[in-house]
């Protein structure tokens, strides 16, 4: 079915109604011969079917249901009876061939059956058909009909009105037990009428009326033919009472008065809404041209003639009490025909003369009833000219829009528009609200005129949405697929309808296992990881991991019953089956076979729509644009449609998922015409809102169709969903060419990107299985490799690159762990690889793939740089496992040696910490590069003693073997002689050593250490160190021997510490070998201001008071005889500096700053005669300004002890006086008076001493006190 202005025939499952077989190959004639028998009418009830022939003979079909266990069977009908009623020839009628049975009425509610033969009624029972009411019959008759619409023909036992359309009036009779006549209507020529209640809609050959049956009142309405003016003027409208005599006239009133238009939405039904639409057998009057068709479409203004009938005699209940009208004069069909007018609209005022007009054509009336408030009528001016339809309210005034048809049709019919009391269900299709019209007409096409139904909505206002029509063509008997064109088709609203099942439905909606695998098998036939894929090496392991992948699956789930894909096959086709019927009471007939016109599922005519957008693109369209830009159109008109109920929700979901199946098959295929990116964005939201399983959509697509992962149940589909995709892999699969993942275009690429991207985000979803979440992220991650493969090796993701949304999927998570790995080794992707262990916290899998890159395996995106081993340190840090950080953090020292010993070293560190004794030990087994700098940790960040000497070693053994080399040797000299060469102020050699160290010698560095160890407040063995060092050094020491001094100053043992002369100086004061230290920091390295502080400190330490340094113990200060005695020391080594200007300075220096230490006549006993009293003339003033001080404060003293005596002795004789006088013995005088005596001399002696010892403590200081905190 297509729209009805289309130029050829079109497909016929597109409109809304499709024919279904009711009877096939009607036995029309009983011996099978005479070919030119018809079907004139035809009625169905409770599974009887009536058809009544051309050869004036009634059949009667018995159906016999389909097997309900076979769902292919169908519905049979055996012939029950043929019958060929009775009817009257008048002396009047022509000898030509007879109409026929021309009309069956079926009178359900009282068992009745009323058959319109050759003009005479005769009256039946049903279902049998035997004859009833004796021999009555009613000659002369035109139409039988006027059924109340409105009543129920189920309530059985009522008496039943219907009305007999004779030449000269109208009988209304009453059937019942009998059939009786209750009145008489005086309104003559009437062929068709179709009742609401009281009130009829009746034609006769000319002009239609409206007649109330029960006050017999008659509104004139318009003309059959719009070029018909023979109607007197003024009657069009007005109510007239035909009661009475005609020429009383009648009351009457103006059309203007009727009642207002109804709108559709305003019908409330109290009965049912298709009427049973009368079907003109014959035309009006017993008198036909020669050789004229059965079914004409236009009817001439002749009336049959009466004559007797000796075989029967009428009832005396019914008499015809008609004499047949003359025949008016004969017009020209021929010449009239050619003669088309406009279709506009019929004005009121336009009255049909009484008087035939010569040349006017007269049109067959059709009156139908759509709702219960309304008639349709149709007008027109030729058989070739266009039809209108008009609506008219039991009043007679219009109620909504005309129709128009594009012929004036032959036969019409409705369906739909409003409830119908009279239906025996409704449809489980649903829609039946849509109102639709039937007109039964011959077409012209490019291939001549076709015969067909005209099919259009009568219940849309054309303002809001105009009227679009569809034609309907009968298949032909032959190819079912072909329309049989040239036979004139019947339309006929039957009595009851028939619930019909649409296995279409079930075929197409009923969900199916699908496999895109070849012969259904779910192990992939070729692999991406072929000859151009970079997942794998060989098919066998990609088999071998889908049967690990079974085993592991088959462990988790339950076993599935035997045979339960046939079971829940089963269930879904009930289940579908409920929703997929419909029921029909349109009958359509051509030659021997009669169709159901069956409201078409939406489901088919949106199918036939996506199949028609095909079709079009296939058959030659250039620009194949048009076909997507049709299916997308189609699904936006999906999406903006709401569905009302189950069945309607299935459907468009159904459809929205097929049509987004076409657009991606399309998308595929178009690489001359691509999509926009409007386009891609539309198709990617109907794959998404359609719901379809992503599988699916991947299967379509060699290169990921293998990605696809399926459970024991499998994928499941609709049926028709299946179909389609089998059609377009079978069609894919014809191809030589393997398409491979790097064989996608870029487009394409970026499609999968996006729309599984989109699919990932439906996780957590518990309706959608596992399964499908591990397809996606495979076959995700695998587009986003070949995405990646162009990015620059190094470079970090940015926001929206594939890199980025690489990293974010592994980050986050995939189901397809196992594959996801065999991905990444595949492109060599190991750092992403290490993010994806990580995402799933498996540490050792983490540092083996990092371990890997960094001792050089190709890692293609290059992510990790130089940093990895960083990276490693800190990521030991972060994990819990002490094996793991014990492992790599041996294997991290190893490599990096300052690096790996952090990982040991952290106190943040979250895994279990190492006892340092067992650190240490691992590390020299393991790493022993490594030792030093752990060793340095807890030695200066920890502040362990413990390991002070093993660290000495370590550094030992660095600094001796660095000056194993000439280079190490002659670098250390020269940074003595640089030293040496600097004049005052100069810093001091350890400043000077710091200072000028490079950052990046080791052994330097070593040194510094060493020396800030060793010059420590320490327990080390100095004595063991120093022999050590003399022991290295001895082979190459003896070469250095004279660079500084004679070879007679020097000792052999200062020869060989002259390459570590720091050293040397340090374990020399550690030793209490002050001299030789003096004389090495004096003469080796002109450290002199060091020497002084050696002098003050008691040579305890020579420390760098680097605040990383351990904690040291607290030692007691030198005493006075020490310093004084290394002051002496090196004011002989300073008289000793071989440069005189050198010797000169700094021996007056120390005795100018220091001279409190020195003896004046010492002194000068020293200083060699021929230096300038100058040199020393600080020290002599200094020294005699201290003499005099002294003496004064002798005097001083002596002055204060003596007044202090006069007072003690003045407080002693008061105090003996106090206590006055004392008898003692002989004995104890003598002793007392001794001891008395005593005491006092002690006394005297004691206060004598200790003026004495200020003295000598005044003059021990000197002027070195101050000085002391200075150089400290």
């Amino acid at each position: 079915m297509a729209p009805a202005s289309a130029a050829s025939p079109k497909p016929m499952a597109a409109g809304p109604y499709v024919l279904r077989p009711l009877l096939h190959d009607v036995p029309l004639s009983a011996e099978g011969t005479d070919e030119d028998i018809k079907i004139n009418c035809v009625d169905y009830l409770d599974g009887n079917l009536y058809v009544g022939t051309s050869a004036s003979e009634l059949l009667h079909f018995f159906r016999i249901p389909p097997d309900p266990n076979d769902p292919n069977s169908t519905d049979t009908f055996i012939l029950a009876s043929r019958l060929l009623p009775a009817y009257s020839e008048t002396s009047g009628s022509p000898n030509g061939p007879k109409p026929g049975v021309q009309q069956i009425l079926l009178l359900p509610r009282v068992g009745k059956a009323c058959i319109l033969c050759n003009w005479t009624v005769t009256f039946y029972s049903l279902p049998e058909l035997s004859p009833v009411f004796g021999t009555t019959q009613v000659r002369n008759c035109n139409w039988i009909g006027g059924v109340d619409l409105n009543a129920n023909f189920e309530n059985p036992g009522t008496a039943v009105t219907i009305l007999l359309s004779l030449n000269r009036r109208i009988q209304v009779v009453r059937i019942g037990d009998d059939a009786r006549v209750i009145r008489k209507i005086d309104f003559s020529g009437s062929t068709l009428s179709v009742r609401r209640d009281s009130i009829a809609c009746v034609a006769d050959s000319r002009s239609y009326a409206l007649l109330d049956v029960d006050r017999q009142l008659k509104i004139p309405l318009m003309s059959i033919s719009s070029l018909d003016d023979s109607a007197p003027g003024g009657q069009y409208g007005q109510t007239q009472n035909i009661a009475g005599p005609p020429e009383n006239g009648g009351h009457s009133r103006s059309a203007s008065s009727a009642t207002a238009r109804l709108a559709p939405a305003d019908f409330h039904s109290h009965s049912r809404s298709t009427s049973l639409s009368g079907l003109m057998g014959n035309m009006r009057g017993n008198q036909r041209p020669q050789g004229e068709q059965d079914d004409p479409v236009f009817q001439q203004p002749g009336t049959p003639k009466s004559s007797n009938t000796p075989e029967r005699k009428p009832s005396p209940a019914l008499n015809d009490g008609d004499k047949p009208l003359p025949p008016p004069p004969r017009d020209s069909v021929a010449s009239l025909a050619s003669q088309a007018s406009g279709t506009g609209g019929i004005s009121p005022a336009r009255i049909a003369s009484p008087k035939p007009q010569p040349g006017l054509v007269f049109l067959k009336p059709h009156i139908v009833s759509p709702t219960p408030e309304e008639f349709l009528l149709v007008t027109g001016t030729g058989p070739l000219d266009p039809g209108i339809g008009m609506f008219v309210n039991l009043d007679g005034d219009p109620t909504r829009p005309t129709v128009e048809f594009e012929r004036y049709p032959r036969e019409i019919a409705v369906d739909g528009g409003a409830p119908d009391v009279s239906s025996p269900g409704a449809s489980v299709l649903g829609r039946e609200a849509e109102g639709y019209v039937f007109a039964s007409m011959g077409k012209e096409f490019e291939d001549g005129v076709h015969q067909g139904l005209e099919i259009q909505r009568f219940d849309v206002n054309v303002g809001e949405d105009e009227a679009e029509k569809f034609w309907l063509e009968v298949p032909s008997k032959d190819d079912p697929t072909t329309p049989a064109v040239h036979t004139p088709i019947g339309i006929r609203s039957l009595l009851a309808s028939e619930e019909m099942q649409f296995e279409e439905l079930v075929k197409r909606l009923c969900q199916r296992r699908f496999s895109p695998f070849n012969g259904g098998s779910a192990t992939p036939a070729v692999s991406t990881k072929g000859a151009d894929s970079r997942t794998a090496s060989s098919i066998e392991r990609l088999a071998r991991e889908k049967e690990l992948f079974d085993r592991d699956l088959g462990s988790e789930e339950e076993p599935l019953p035997e045979n339960w894909e046939t079971v829940r096959n089963r269930e879904n086709e009930e289940f579908v089956r409920v929703l997929s019927k419909g029921s029909s009471r349109l009958a359509v007939w051509t030659g021997a076979d009669i169709w159901w016109a069956v409201r078409n599922p939406l489901l088919l005519q949106l199918e036939s729509s996506l199949e028609l957008a095909t079709s079009k693109a296939q058959q030659g369209s250039s620009d194949s644009s048009e076909q997507r830009t049709q299916l997308l159109n189609l699904i936006k008109t999906i999406n903006n449609r709401e569905p009302k109920t189950e069945l309607e929700f299935m459907t468009l979901g159904y459809v929205k998922q097929r049509a987004s199946i076409m657009l991606v098959a399309h998308f595929l295929n178009c690489a001359e015409s691509p999509f926009s990116d409007s386009e891609t964005r539309q198709m990617e939201a109907s794959l998404l809102d359609g719901d379809l399983d992503a599988r699916v959509v991947l299967s379509l697509i060699p290169a990921l169709r293998n990605e696809i992962v399926m459970g024991q149940k499998g994928i499941w589909v609709y049926g028709g969903i299946r179909s389609l995709v089998e059609e377009y892999i079978t069609a894919e699969k014809d191809k030589e060419v393997t398409q491979t993942i790097d064989s996608l275009p870029r487009h394409v690429l970026d499609f999968l990107r996006r729309f599984l991207t989109a699919w990932r985000n439906k996780k957590g979803f518990g309706s959608i299985s596992a399964e499908i979440f591990r397809t996606v992220d495979a076959s995700l991650l695998l587009v986003l490799l070949e995405l990646d493969k162009n990015t620059p090796v190094g470079k970090s993701g940015e926001p929206g690159s594939p890199r980025k949304e690489l990293y974010e999927l592994v980050d986050h998570g995939v189901d397809c762990f196992d594959r996801a790995v065999s991905l990444l080794e595949g492109y060599r992707r190991l750092y992403v690889l290490s993010r994806l262990y990580q995402q799933r916290k498996l540490s050792p899998y983490v540092l083996k793939t990092w371990k890997r890159i960094i001792e050089g395996e190709e890692d293609r995106g290059g992510e990790l740089g130089g940093d990895g081993e960083l990276q490693v340190r800190k990521y030991l840090s972060n994990i819990s496992n002490q094996e793991l950080v014990k492992k790599y953090g041996v294997w991290l020292a190893k490599r990096n040696p300052k690096l790996g010993v952090e990982v040991f070293a952290d106190d943040k560190i979250k895994a279990p910490r190492l006892v340092p004794t067992d650190v240490v030990a691992l590390l020299k087994e393991e790493a022993p590069d490594a030792v030093k700098y752990y060793l340095e940790h807890l030695v200066f960040r920890k502040g362990s003693t413990a390991y002070i000497n093993e660290l000495i070693t370590y550094y030992l053994d660095i600094v001796i073997n660095d000056q194993n080399s000439p280079e190490s040797r002659a670098t250390a000299t020269a940074s003595y002689e640089a030293y040496r060469a600097l004049r005052p102020p100069k810093p001091t050699y350890r400043q000077f050593l710091t200072d000028n160290a490079p950052p990046d010698d080791e052994a330097w560095q070593s040194r510094l250490r060493l020396l800030q160890l060793l010059g420590g407040a320490h327990d080390y063995d100095a004595a063991a160190i120093r022999q050590r060092i003399d022991s290295s050094l001895a082979e190459f020491s003896s070469e250095h021997g004279a660079a500084a001094l004679s070879q007679k100053q020097q000792q052999p043992q200062q020869q060989k510490q002259r390459l570590l002369v720091p050293e040397a100086i340090i374990l020399n004061g550690c030793l209490h070998d002050h001299e030789d230290s003096l004389r090495l920091l004096v003469h080796h390295l002109g450290d002199y201001d060091s020497a002084v502080s050696y002098c003050l400190r008691g040579g305890l330490s020579l420390s760098f008071n680097n605040t990383t340094a351990p904690s040291q113990p607290k030692q007691p200060p030198p005493t006075k005889e020490t310093q004084s005695h290394l002051f002496h020391v090196l004011l002989a080594e300073f008289l000793a500096i071989e440069d005189l200007s050198d010797r000169v300075e700094q021996t007056g220096a120390l005795l100018e700053r220091f001279g409190g230490w020195f003896d004046v006549l010492e002194v000068l006993g020293m200083i060699p005669d021929g230096w300038s009293v100058d040199v020393i003339a600080q020290f002599l003033v200094m020294a005699l300004r201290k003499l005099v001080e002294e003496r004064h404060e002798s005097l001083v003293q002596r002055a204060l002890s003596g007044a202090e005596n006069l007072r003690v002795g003045y407080e002693s004789v008061v105090r003996m006086g106090e206590l006055g006088p004392t008898v003692v013995g002989d004995e104890e005088k003598r002793g007392g008076g001794q001891g008395g005596a005593r005491g006092e001399e002690m006394q005297e002696m004691n206060e004598m001493q200790e003026m004495g010892d200020m003295g000598g403590s005044k003059r021990g200081v000197g002027v070195g006190g101050s000085d002391d905190d200075e150089f400290a």
